[in-house]
């Protein structure tokens, strides 16, 4: 496929797009106001909105390899303030998913260059879940959990931060939830983990409002 294909492509995708509701672009143009924010992994076979089926617009989406969110990321926080603050969005979601290259790699012993910075932050997860992990004898078993309790750590990282914070003590009613995606089915599941409020963290993370 040439870049040329690619442009074709997205000519045809416009004119598609123009004949079943004229006014579509018009309205993107005008604003976006999605009330979603996904957090998910640059896997290319996990594109958010066709995940949930929704139309370009209704999502705000950032994704890095293997949906990490870390408290030195400006990156993330960035978009996560904005979508919190400006968007007021009222879900954020850190969407993992089975099979995720980054997971697997972490999970090896050789290195893989300067992705190796940025895989330390799941060998942590890794780490601190090492006892139950060591249990589970089928590798595929311990890779798919590893996916999961990756993602666990992300909604912790965010609930953490004093955007979350701050917009939790100034009655922004905006929940943080954990899923995770099978690439065989194309199912998500969700893990339980949702926060909407700071009252759940350890007092250790728990931050005062300046002033």
């Amino acid at each position: 496929m040439t870049l040329a294909d690619l442009l074709e492509r997205n000519r045809r995708w416009a004119a598609r797009q123009h004949a079943r509701d004229p006014d579509f672009f018009v309205r993107l143009a005008r604003q976006q106001s999605p009330k979603l924010l996904w957090i998910g992994c640059s896997d290319s076979r996990v594109p958010a909105n066709q995940v949930i089926d929704l139309d370009p617009g209704e999502v705000f989406v950032h994704r890095n390899v293997a949906n990490v969110v870390v408290h030195s990321d400006l990156n993330c926080l960035a978009v996560l303030q904005f979508a919190v603050e400006v968007l007021r969005v009222e879900h954020v979601i850190v969407c993992g998913h089975y099979g995720c290259g980054g997971v697997r790699a972490a999970l090896a012993d050789r290195q893989h260059g300067l992705i190796d910075n940025w895989l330390r932050h799941i060998k942590d997860v890794w780490q601190a879940h090492q006892a139950e992990l060591a249990t589970i004898d089928d590798a595929d078993r311990r890779e798919r959990r590893l996916c999961e309790l990756n993602v666990v750590h992300q909604v912790a990282n965010i609930s953490h931060t004093p955007i979350l914070q701050n917009a939790w003590t100034q009655g922004h009613a905006v929940g943080v939830h954990g899923w995770i995606y099978d690439v065989a089915d194309g199912l998500l599941r969700d893990l339980g983990v949702s926060r909407s409020g700071a009252a759940a963290l350890d007092p250790v993370y728990r931050l005062k409002s300046p002033g």
